[in-house]
Parts: C-alpha cells; sequence; structure tokens
C-alpha cells in the first residue's frame, strides 16, 4: 500500500510539473511577444521547448521531428497570431484581453488536447494545425514570394494528413497519401497567394481571418471522412461523406458568393 501510495504520490508531481511548464510556455511566450515585439525570441523558446525530439541518437531525430509537426505547427502559429494582436492597433486593453483570450486556447492545446491518443483526439489535433498554421501563413504571407507559401502550406498539409493516417494501421501508404494531400493544399494555396481574400473578426476588427483557411478546413474534414470510410468498407460509402460533403460546399458558397463584398480585407 505504501508502495502504491509513493507511485501515486509522483505520478500527481509529475502532472503538476507538466501543467506547470506548459503554463509557463504559454505566458512566456505572450510576455516576450509584448516586451520584444519580434517573433524570432518566441520561436526560439519554442523550440527550445521541443529539446526532447533531439534528445535521442541522430538516427532517430527525421521520425521525432516528423511525429512532433502538428504541435511545431500549431506552436508556431500561436506566436504568430500573439504577434498579429500586439500589432494591430486595437488598444492595450483589448489586446492584452486578445492575447489572454489566445493564452486560454493554447493551454487548452498543451494540457488537454495535445497529449490525447484517441483516433477522434488525433483527428481534431490535426485539425487544429490545419486551421492555425493555414491561417499563421497568410496573416504572414503578403510579404514573401509565393514558392514559400506553397512550400510551407504543403507542409502543413503533410504534418496534419499523416498525423491522422498513423492512427490507422496503414504502413504501406501513409507517406504516399500525405505527400498527396500536401501537394493537394500546396495547389490550392498557390491559387490563394493570388487572390487572397480576408473577413474582419467580429470583435477583433483589425486581425483577418483568410478565407482559404476555412475552405482548407472543410476540405479536410471531408476527406478525413472519406479515408474512415474506405478504411473500414473498402470503398468511399456515400452516406458517410454526403453530410460532410454538403457542409462543405454550403460553406463555400456562402465564402464566396455572400461575403466577398463585405467585412473583406486584403492581407
Amino acid at each position: 500500500m505504501e508502495f502504491l501510495k509513493l507511485v501515486k504520490r509522483r505520478s500527481f508531481l509529475n502532472e503538476a510539473v507538466y501543467a506547470s511548464l506548459n503554463v509557463a510556455l504559454a505566458i512566456g511566450l505572450m510576455i516576450i511577444i509584448r516586451s520584444t515585439d519580434s517573433l524570432l525570441p518566441a520561436f526560439g523558446l519554442v523550440l527550445l521547448s521541443k529539446w526532447r525530439v533531439l534528445a535521442v541518437r541522430p538516427r532517430y531525430w527525421f521520425a521525432n521531428i516528423q511525429g512532433d509537426l502538428v504541435s511545431v505547427i500549431v506552436s508556431i502559429s500561436f506566436v504568430v497570431f500573439l504577434y498579429v494582436a500586439n500589432t494591430a492597433n486595437m488598444g492595450e486593453l483589448k489586446t492584452l484581453i486578445v492575447q489572454l483570450f489566445l493564452v486560454a486556447l493554447y493551454m487548452v492545446w498543451l494540457l488537454f488536447l495535445k497529449s490525447q491518443s484517441k483516433r477522434k483526439f488525433v483527428v481534431m489535433q490535426a485539425g487544429v494545425a490545419l486551421f492555425s498554421g493555414i491561417t499563421a501563413i497568410y496573416m504572414m504571407a503578403y510579404g514573401w514570394i509565393s514558392s514559400i507559401v506553397v512550400l510551407l502550406v504543403w507542409l502543413v498539409g503533410y504534418a496534419t494528413a499523416r498525423h491522422v493516417l498513423n492512427s490507422y494501421d496503414e504502413e504501406n501508404h501513409t507517406v504516399l497519401l500525405s505527400l498527396a494531400w500536401g501537394l493537394v493544399l500546396a495547389e490550392i494555396g498557390w491559387l490563394a497567394y493570388h487572390w487572397t481574400i480576408a473577413y474582419s473578426l467580429p470583435i477583433i476588427q483589425n486581425m483577418l481571418l483568410p478565407q482559404v483557411s476555412v475552405i482548407i478546413t472543410c476540405l479536410g474534414f471531408v476527406a478525413y471522412k472519406a479515408y474512415n470510410s474506405y478504411y473500414h468498407f473498402k470503398k468511399i460509402r456515400i452516406s458517410d461523406i454526403l453530410l460532410p460533403l454538403l457542409f462543405t460546399v454550403a460553406i463555400v458558397t456562402v465564402l464566396v458568393l455572400a461575403f466577398n463584398n463585405i467585412n473583406i480585407g486584403n492581407i
């Protein structure tokens, strides 16, 4: 019994330390952005927090980096959102409130969603990375050359597809399917680079939401439902993808036809 109590005590202590470090990371990133108004120091802290990825023999580095890409994408995107909020000229109080809200969302990611291993949570992790990654890219991409934007969009697509496929017993086609999904997103990313539309958010009007991030996230959901149907039934059943497909078509139609002439910002 004493041994069991000791194990429980150590487990609780480990969880408390883990939670404290993650909370400190989220708050530290906000403090760095607010004090330096620069992305590089915050990016450095994010990379430093991933030291365990390289704390193995070099031959395992590539596999570990690939396995942690989704987490890195979300963390880098969080830093970008903090930076954009800091430079959006919303007023000191409003900026602080927005950044604290972003910190709260990031804590939910770090303390709850990131650590889950069930497939539904893995899909949610990939969805968060897909939406936040594409949004962050197009929030910052207005001064970049198109090849960098396309490459980053491809990387987000590859990482999120691989993350989902690894939750299935799919050993032979994971890389191929991930590369293919990355290629599809890269094509969409190239088109969006030349025709970028962004919407002002209701409360945070100086922070713009790129249209392409919403469209790509919806397409990603349809692709996931199609693959899940094929995996279980060896064919894509219409009943499995009909509602997601109709939802996606409706969202894209509304965005393209109804909102392209109002509340639009140019990134």
